[in-house]
Formats: structure tokens, sequence, C-alpha cells
């Protein structure tokens, strides 16, 4: 006797710009997915999460940023913008990471990983963010492919743009970082192309840290040096059922 074969479960995926050292949410993005884009054509936003994070240390919270080539380039793409060549990245911002994780559990365990990282992508931000994206999501645990949007390009912007997108990859379910839900509620593009929306659910799960008491909405680099191999289970703990 035959048995009909079962249907692959319907594809779901997120759309994302490489961000600098992303806070939690964003890998336990990543890991609810089937595939992870990279919103890597859209403009280079200058002072925005795509060259800077923040990381708790001694002297309170610090922005780390990354300096970028901005004077003269106010069209050019996340792909596209490039490294400050002289601006001694990364070795200025090395020290204030040293200085505020030396102490943690696993900072040795971690850290000359990340500074091989750092200092091996001098070029493009892109380049670097994914790279170091990549790398802990690997550690965390993450398996989940990436693309980049720059490798399908597609004309269309805003919802019109994700579902173009979603479409080339074979996507039927798209899961949405609640910080779109303002301009994508006002688009019929997923219902008119028949798929999915949903918005991700996050709340912060509270891990081990230096510096006083909790504080959430860090680096993700945070959770990875003071928790070591626990940090997946953690980062998944936030995730709604």
């Amino acid at each position: 006797m035959t048995h009909p074969a079962t249907a692959p479960a319907p594809k779901r995926a997120a759309i994302m710009q490489p961000t600098f050292l992303p806070w939690c949410g964003y890998f336990a993005l990543m890991a609810s997915v089937d595939l992870f884009v990279f919103l890597d054509d859209v403009q280079f936003d200058k002072r925005s999460w795509q060259q800077r994070n923040r990381i708790k240390t001694p002297n309170g919270i610090v922005w780390l940023t990354v300096p970028v080539l901005t004077k003269g380039l106010r069209g050019q793409t996340i792909a596209e913008a490039r490294i400050q060549p002289d601006a001694k990245f990364p070795d200025v911002m090395w020290r204030t990471i040293e200085m505020s994780f030396a102490k943690a559990p696993f900072a040795n365990r971690y850290l000359p990983e990340l500074n091989n990282i750092m200092t091996g992508h001098t070029g493009q931000i892109c380049d670097l963010n994914i790279a170091i994206i990549t790398w802990m999501a690997q550690e965390f645990g993450i398996t989940t492919p990436t693309v980049r949007a720059s490798a399908t390009p597609v004309s269309a912007r805003k919802a019109d743009r994700l579902v173009a997108l979603c479409r080339a990859h074979g996507v039927q379910k798209y899961l949405s970082p609640p910080g779109s839900r303002a301009y994508l509620k006002d688009s019929d593009a997923f219902v008119e192309a028949g798929l999915s929306l949903a918005y991700f659910d996050y709340t912060h799960p509270e891990h081990a840290q230096l510096h006083g008491p909790f504080e959430p909405f860090m680096s993700a680099l945070d959770l990875l040096v003071n928790e070591g191999p626990r940090a997946g289970d953690i980062l998944r703990a936030g995730i709604a059922p």
C-alpha cells in the first residue's frame, strides 16, 4: 500500500538589514525562519544600527560606531558603503570592547575570533556586519540559510519589495519584525500575493552580565561572552510559543 507524499511545510522567511553587532532579538528572528535575507540593497542610513550598537561598560552604556564614508555619497546602498580607511578601525573600538568584556567568563573563547573578523573586514561595512552576524549565529547554534537581497535584485519598494523577494525564493510565509508594522498594515501586497504575514513576538531574556544591574537590548555579544554555550538556549527562551 502506498501513501501520498507529505507536502513540505510552507517556507517562512525574514528580511532584515545587516546591522552591526545585533541584539538578541535579531538572532531570535533568524532562528525562527527557514530563510534569512540580508536587505543590503537599500539606502545606507548614517548613524543607524547599520553602523553602530551598544555595549555595557564599567562606565555605563557606550555606543560602538563603525566610521563610514558618507560625504558626497548620499544615495549609496548598504552594500556599497565603505569603512573610513584612515579612522584607526577597529583598533580604537577594540580597546573599548576588550576593557568591557575582559572579565566575562567566556571572553577568551569568543573575543579573539571577533577581533579576527573585525581586522579582516575593513573595506565594506556590509561585509563586516554579515561576517559578524554569520559567526555569532553559528555560536548561538542557528543554522538558518542566508542570502543577500542584492543577489536577487527587485525594483519594487517597501512592502512590494518584500513580497518580490519572498516570491523569488519560494517563500509562502513572511515573519516581520514589529517595527515594520506601521507601513505594512496599510499595504495589501501580501494579501494580493497570497502570502502569509505574521509579526515576530520576542521578550528579551535576562542573562548574566557585568557592570551592575541587568540592562536589556545591548549587543548580543554581551550574552555570548557571559553565558557561553548556554547563550543559544537563553536567546531562544524569549521567542513566543
